[in-house]
């Protein structure tokens, strides 16, 4: 079995401790038939890597990661999409070993042709959100190039939110998308990104957002919900959708008397059930890439490390834990480091 560096945790311990994030070699299998063996060059973290570090059972030793960018260098036997030497981008599944390793097996259903006019560690910031953002507007809000209406994003200048103003900006034009931001230099960074509309998350936002859209925001997309819904009760319309990312119980029962409908996104899911359009993911990533070639959309990359090692993947998720980054955190290159 061929062994590979790899980046993951065996205790929870909070990112500032040496031992947090560890080093080890760990065996490859070989590639079942639809995975690809991986030569990963670029990663970001995310807050899902921040929350299992964290709080989720090691079972040993954990290899963390999900946005990945790299070499195609093996094929399953069943492999149809890809070939050794293609540069592809992804962001794995909670299931399996993550993208913090120099080798990684990931299936090809859920893999995309890198974009060719980034770099590796640009293209790696955009996996996870562009998946996130793109089955949020088009698999559960069911929007079109035709849809006309108001999309509220609660928390733009996040990595989902980022994605999702470009998208709606590049694919939606008669959507007015409303964004909210907490300053002045996040509220310009989103409107530089296409958002028509932004607004405070920590002022009022019911003032704010029913002055803007008086009967309500058609389609609303928040990561940070807890405590939210009496709120968006009142600046969703009748008949409006409400997506959330967020963990944990919610006490939907304030949208019932307007109707709206209250959806979760998980963009592992696809890849856990082996849903039958399983491939749909490929699709997406596909379809993303050449958004980025055409100049539609642009990384979200804000914060640049390197190398992968463990010593910068800790820096990296304290960062990520401070929950002020505008954007991605991305890590690339391997350097010589042993043991972090």
């Amino acid at each position: 079995m061929t062994t590979t560096t790899a980046i993951g945790y065996e205790t929870n311990l909070p990112a500032t401790a040496p031992e947090s994030l560890i080093e080890r070699e760990v065996g490859v299998p070989e590639p079942g038939p639809h995975d690809l063996l991986v030569a990963v060059d670029a990663v970001s973290v995310n807050p899902v890597d921040v929350k299992l570090r964290a709080g989720a059972p090691a079972e040993g030793f954990r290899v963390l990661g999900f946005d990945a960018v790299g070499t195609v260098r093996a094929v399953g036997p069943e492999v149809t999409l890809f070939t050794p030497g293609d540069h592809v981008f992804y962001a794995g599944s909670i299931d399996r070993p993550g993208s913090n390793q120099r080798l990684q097996l990931v299936d090809e259903r859920i893999v995309g042709h890198a974009p060719k006019s980034i770099t590796a560690e640009d293209a790696a910031a955009l996996p996870l959100t562009a998946l996130t953002a793109w089955e949020t507007l088009f698999d559960h809000f069911g929007l079109t190039a035709d849809s006309q209406g108001s999309l509220l994003i609660v928390g733009a200048t996040g990595g989902v939110g980022s994605i999702m103003v470009q998208l709606a900006e590049a694919l939606l034009p008669h959507v007015e998308v409303i964004a909210t931001a907490s300053d002045a230099e996040r509220a310009k960074w989103v409107r530089e990104l296409g958002a028509e509309h932004v607004v405070n998350h920590h002022q009022n936002l019911i003032e704010q957002v029913t002055e803007i859209v008086p009967e309500g925001a058609d389609w609303l997309f928040t990561a940070h919900s807890h405590g939210q819904i009496d709120t968006y009760a009142q600046i969703v319309r009748p008949f409006g959708h409400v997506v959330a990312v967020d963990d944990g119980p919610r006490d939907v029962s304030p949208l019932k008397s307007r109707s709206i409908a209250w959806h979760w996104e998980f963009i592992f899911t696809r890849a856990m059930h082996c849903t039958p359009d399983m491939i749909q993911q490929h699709r997406i990533l596909e379809q993303v890439a050449d958004l980025v070639d055409r100049g539609l959309i642009t990384t979200t990359a804000a914060v640049r490390l390197s190398p992968i090692s463990a010593s910068t993947l800790r820096q990296a998720h304290e960062i990520v834990e401070t929950g002020h980054v505008m954007g991605k955190v991305v890590v690339s290159g391997w350097g010589d480091e042993a043991n972090g």
